[in-house]
C-alpha cells in the first residue's frame, strides 16, 4: 500500500481530541479488559488490521485468553462471555453498523444489565475505537511485523 499522511504529524490537535475521548475512557471506570473487547470486536468489522494488531496484543497483555480472542467474531455461539460482555458486544456491533440503526431491543438490555452509566461508557468506547479504525484504515496504519 501507498504512504498517506500522518494525522499526527500534519494536525497535531486532531489527535489530541482523539487522546483526550481516549482519557475520558481510561479514566470512566470502564473495565480495561470488556473495552479491549469493544475495541477488537469493532475492529473485526471494520477490517482494520493496525487496531486488531495492537488490541489483540493489548488484551493479552491485560490476561485475555487466546481462545476467547479467537471466537470473538461469533461470540453469540459460544458461552465464554458475560452477560455484561454480550450486551456491551452487541451494542458495539449496532454502532459499529450503524447504517441498520441501533435497535431500541439492544439498546435497552445494555441499559437494564449495563444501567446507564456504563452503558454511556460502552458507547462512547465504541464510538472512539470506531472513529481510531477510520483513521488508520484511510491513512493505511499498518502493523509491525513480529
Amino acid at each position: 500500500m501507498e504512504s498517506r499522511i500522518n494525522i499526527n504529524e500534519v494536525e497535531p490537535d486532531a489527535y489530541k481530541a482523539m487522546f483526550a475521548l481516549e482519557g475520558y475512557i481510561q479514566k470512566s471506570g470502564l473495565n480495561k479488559r470488556l473495552y479491549e473487547l469493544i475495541k477488537i470486536r469493532a475492529s473485526q468489522i471494520n477490517g482494520c488490521a493496525f487496531c486488531l494488531d495492537m488490541h489483540t496484543r493489548d488484551a493479552r497483555k491485560l490476561g485475555e485468553s487466546e481462545q476467547r480472542i479467537y471466537v470473538l467474531n461469533a461470540w453469540r455461539e459460544t458461552n465464554f462471555f458475560t452477560e455484561e460482555e454480550q450486551a456491551a458486544l452487541a451494542i458495539t456491533e449496532e454502532i459499529t453498523n450503524i447504517q441498520g440503526h441501533v435497535s431500541t431491543e439492544t439498546y435497552n438490555k445494555a441499559v437494564s444489565i449495563l444501567g446507564d452509566k456504563k452503558t454511556a461508557q460502552v458507547i462512547m468506547a465504541a464510538i472512539t475505537i470506531n472513529a481510531w479504525n477510520r483513521i488508520a484504515i484511510t491513512t493505511h496504519l499498518m502493523p509491525a511485523q513480529a
